[in-house]
């Protein structure tokens, strides 16, 4: 052999081990990156489905808000609805049951069959009142179901109340625009 090829062949029996070294190190480097995406990727589709799963009961529990309701869940809106009936039911009734007992009042009538009629009006006027304790169950239902979607809400996008305008309190439609952009 050359002096040549025998330099070669000491730098090759020289440097083949730091070579297999270096491709050994490469190896279980790459491996280790491999795991390490593996896991970002495990982490993200996590995280997707935590976030389409929090939607899809947001969206479950707007749907019950706005759905008709059955005979176990009210709709706020129902709820809301109920709440003014029965107002307006109950202030017709005690607004008629005063007419006939200033109507009797001006005749001057005194007999017992017109004191009687009399006595039904006022009770009429005491059931009425009671209007105030079933409007008041239904709208703290309503009111349940707009903090549960409130909760919701706020679980869902942790920080964003504050990132609304300071004057979105005054004026709401401010409000509506920064949700607007926030999904936009």
């Amino acid at each position: 052999m050359s002096q040549t090829q025998d330099i070669k062949a000491s730098v090759r029996a020289e440097m083949a081990p730091m070579f297999e070294n270096l491709q050994k190190f490469v190896d279980r480097r790459i491996a280790e990156l491999s795991m390490e995406i593996h896991a970002t990727v495990q982490l993200a589709e996590f995280s997707e489905s935590n976030l389409s799963g929090q939607l899809g009961r947001m969206q479950e529990q707007i749907a019950t808000l706005v759905a008709m309701p059955n005979s176990s869940t009210r709709n706020s809106g129902l709820e809301l609805e109920a709440v003014v009936q029965a107002t307006e039911s109950a202030a017709n009734t005690i607004m008629e049951a005063a007419k006939a007992i200033g109507d009797w009042l001006r005749t001057g009538a005194r007999d017992a069959e017109s004191l009687e009629a009399v006595a039904e009006r006022v009770n009429a006027i005491f059931e009425a009142c009671s209007f105030q304790d079933i409007t008041s169950q239904r709208i703290r239902r309503a009111i349940e179901h707009l903090q549960q979607v409130e909760t919701m809400l706020t679980d869902l996008t942790p920080g964003t109340v504050a990132a609304l305008p300071p004057d979105a309190v005054t004026n709401p439609d401010l409000a509506q625009d920064a949700v607007d952009a926030m999904f936009g």
